[in-house]
């Protein structure tokens, strides 16, 4: 009988598994990422224009981010992840049927939308179903592969979108781009969800919006472990998550042809896949491990752009791989410190610290480089990450 328990939740994680690897993978499988700039810019748009295009799709993630959350707890987890992609899907189809700046500002609304409909629900819907079959120890790996998925889809949407631009220009890339969304949305479905009473479900029945918003929000008052975990992400996620596209900058001003760049920066993308794969070395680590893993990849980050050579952007890979991992950690620990049912709620309301937080990293960045240059503003993007080690490191363990 144990046996067969075992093995009936096996298969379940790895329904799960590839499941969430398949919608991972098609929701970044969009053509458009490497061109949709070039795209505002033939329709005529001024570089303020499409900077402020930007600045749209940043706040309708942090405005949306944390009401979506609550609305995950209240309704249906699934049911949020089939959205978020359909709205991403909308946002595509306007940009390449009535290219314009109205238009273009709607898709980014639309897509802002999206991922704030799938950020907290959809961590929150696989560590909750990982908790049920009994395997919630599994769940930084499952997340760290899956994030590893949209690094891939990433990548070969940059390989693919030249050959399709080339055979139809952009709306054949924007088509691709909303079928890649329609796909995922049908794989969102095949997603654990609500079923019958006595049975597993994705979130409680019983709160509504406001008293699930509530709920989440009493938990990260309430508990200084999750608060401190709400805290943790929000850093650690934000400012590896600014930096990163400033690196054909500094790729560029590592003295390399135009040609080189490309190169350069898949370099620091391989790191970022490598390091959701090595989820499973860190899942049993402590303070102190995490705590030594952000101290080498802020020195293996300092030193890499430091150099200001081209052998430099091997260590700014190591040093993604290993924020890649430790994000994948933070919140992997920040899903085990949640016991109250307000779960997509406290996710995404460390989503939203992370979001503003990257807001806080691009004007400082700015500010560094404008000065600087880019690699001392990568230097100085080191520094949080050291003093977050050593925090960790030297602080007393929190208790509740």
């Amino acid at each position: 009988m144990v046996l067969i328990s075992a093995r009936v939740s096996g298969g379940a994680v790895r329904r799960l598994s590839v499941t969430l690897y398949g919608y991972a993978f098609l929701t970044d499988f969009v053509l458009l990422y490497p061109l949709y700039a070039l795209l505002f810019s033939d329709t005529g748009l001024s570089l303020w224009q499409i900077s402020s295009l930007f600045v749209v799709w940043s706040v309708a993630g942090v405005v949306l981010e944390l009401p979506s959350g609550a609305w995950a707890d209240a309704v249906s987890r699934r049911l949020l992840l089939c959205l978020a992609p359909l709205c991403a899907a909308a946002g595509f189809a306007l940009w390449v049927l009535v290219p314009s700046y109205p238009a273009f500002a709607v898709g980014f609304l639309l897509w802002g939308a999206g991922g704030a409909l799938r950020s907290g629900a959809l961590e929150a819907l696989v560590f909750t179903e990982l908790e049920r079959l009994g395997v919630a120890g599994r769940y930084a790996r499952v997340m760290g592969r899956a994030r590893t998925a949209e690094m891939l889809a990433v990548v070969a949407s940059i390989l693919v979108a030249g050959p399709v631009f080339g055979w139809g220009g952009y709306p054949a890339v924007g088509a691709a781009s909303v079928l890649a969304c329609l796909a995922a949305a049908v794989v969102a479905a095949a997603l654990p969800g609500r079923r019958a009473p006595g049975g597993p479900v994705d979130a409680d029945a019983g709160p509504g919006w406001w008293d699930s918003l509530r709920s989440g929000l009493a938990e990260v008052r309430a508990d200084r472990r999750v608060r401190g975990a709400v805290l943790l992400v929000a850093v650690v996620t934000a400012v590896w998550g600014a930096v990163d596209e400033y690196v054909p900058l500094l790729a560029r001003e590592s003295g390399v042809t135009a040609s080189t760049v490309p190169l350069l920066v898949l370099m620091a993308w391989a790191g970022v896949t490598v390091g959701g794969l090595l989820a499973p070395v860190g899942e049993r680590w402590g303070r102190r491990g995490l705590a030594g893993l952000l101290a080498v990849a802020a020195l293996a980050l300092a030193v890499g752009a430091g150099v200001g050579r081209p052998a430099g952007f091997v260590l700014i890979g190591v040093a993604f791989a290993a924020f890649q991992l430790a994000t994948v950690l933070v919140d992997a620990r920040l899903q085990a410190g949640i016991t109250g049912p307000g779960r997509a709620t406290v996710t995404s309301l460390a989503g939203m610290g992370s979001d503003l937080t990257i807001v806080l990293v691009y004007g400082g960045y700015g500010l560094v480089a404008t000065a600087a240059g880019n690699r001392l503003a990568f230097v100085w993007a080191a520094v949080p990450y050291l003093v977050v080690a050593l925090v960790l490191a030297v602080g007393r363990r929190v208790r509740r």
